[in-house]
């Protein structure tokens, strides 16, 4: 049995469950060079980001994440993703991620998705602990959790091999008693 991923809004946003009809967008986001750079999923092909589409909806029906389409409250467009994942009831705590279109960077449009989902994370999941594992060139992302008061933890080095090479992972993390 799987818990309901509600709709959320914002003042300009609507955070939805994926349905099979974002496809499209999953593979625009999720093969674009900019976005992939610090994401740790990248598909080249639309058969290839099905992949993905399964991978949310496996998370709801596991009950082992939550993860939403983010789009304009105005338009319906959809601009990115985010949501909880890793997510272990036992222990209270689940991982956060998020990625948005490129021609929506730079509007603030994360400052608006990030405290929804965290809060349902917290509220509706009852979590304790939500964390953000972020390579260690991402100043963009840092960035983001700390301005949503997550705190930088420490940093796992050689933690991951991407493009042949070893990356470091930071992490931060931010508590329901923060």
């Amino acid at each position: 049995m799987s818990f309901k991923i509600p709709k959320l809004r914002t003042e300009r946003l609507i955070l939805r469950p994926f349905t099979p009809d974002d496809l499209d967008h999953v593979y625009k986001g999720l093969s674009n060079a900019d976005i992939i750079k610090y994401y740790g999923i990248s598909f080249k092909s639309k058969q290839s980001a099905k992949e993905q589409m399964k991978w949310f909806s496996d998370q709801q029906e596991n009950e082992t994440g939550a993860w939403w389409a983010i789009c304009s409250k105005d338009t319906g467009k959809f601009i990115g993703a985010g949501g909880l994942n890793d997510l272990v009831k036992e222990h209270r705590k689940a991982e956060f991620g998020f990625w948005l279109l490129p021609e929506y960077w730079g509007n603030a449009f994360m400052g608006e998705a990030i405290p929804q989902i965290l809060d349902f994370g917290f509220k509706e999941l009852n979590l304790h602990r939500i964390e953000g594992q972020v390579e260690s060139h991402n100043t963009n992302c840092k960035k983001a959790l700390q301005k949503m008061d997550f705190t930088h933890e420490g940093t796992i080095r050689h933690a991951e091999v991407k493009n042949d090479r070893f990356i470091n992972i930071e992490i931060y993390s931010r508590l329901s008693s923060d």
